[in-house]
């Protein structure tokens, strides 16, 4: 959301400077009006990569991240992104209404890491298991648990692949619960400090 907000400002402030120096090089400067036009666009496009440099100096030095690292989780959070609407589209055609309900909160799950990660890049680097190995397996998994639901023949052997996958997929959605864990618990800790020091306080008081 942040990144679409950025582009619309540097689109706009881009748009704003190509008009007014428009005017400027053909009006003030006295030059022809194409070629003023091509100066102004120029100078916008000049305007526009400058503010997209800053925003993303600004980024970085807001994470902490070099702009190496920022490359690597811009480019895991594509992949992620592709591998999320693969996994939804297996979910979609499970049916049943159980399925459905444990179908949701994991996908729920997962956008939460995506989501955190988005907005502050440097919690990749906490979730690295969940982007490099987890999420790769729950969309494997799925995929391969939604083709054999779907088999018109279940026989015995059939039915236990079903229940191994089953199994194999909480297994998973279990380390990509810890993975959650793992990005936030430094929040959980500061608000359990501040949870602790509003208590003395309020004992104090009392």
């Amino acid at each position: 959301m942040k990144g679409i907000l950025y582009f619309i400002i540097r689109f706009f402030s881009a748009g704003a400077t190509w008009g007014l120096s428009w005017l400027i090089y053909w009006l003030a400067l006295d030059q022809g009006f194409w070629v003023s036009g091509a100066y102004g666009l120029l100078t916008g496009v000049g305007v526009f990569y400058l503010l997209k440099f800053l925003m993303v100096k600004h980024l970085l030095n807001q994470n902490g991240l070099t702009r190496r690292e920022y490359k690597l989780v811009e480019r895991n959070l594509k992949e992620a992104k592709e591998k999320i609407s693969r996994l939804q589209k297996s979910f979609l055609k499970i049916h049943n209404l159980p399925s459905a309900k444990k179908n949701f909160e994991t996908l729920r799950l997962v956008y939460k890491i995506y989501n955190i990660t988005k907005k502050e890049p440097r919690r990749f680097f906490l979730a690295q298991e969940f982007y490099y190995s987890h999420l790769d397996s729950l969309v494997d998994i799925t995929e391969k648990y939604t083709f054999l639901a779907f088999q018109p023949v279940k026989d015995a052997e059939l039915v236990k692949a079903l229940n191994d996958t089953k199994h194999t997929l909480d297994d998973v959605v279990d380390l990509i619960e810890e993975d959650l864990r793992n990005m936030i618990e430094t929040d959980l800790d500061t608000l359990q400090f501040e949870l602790d020091v509003a208590k003395k306080s309020i004992d104090r008081k009392r």
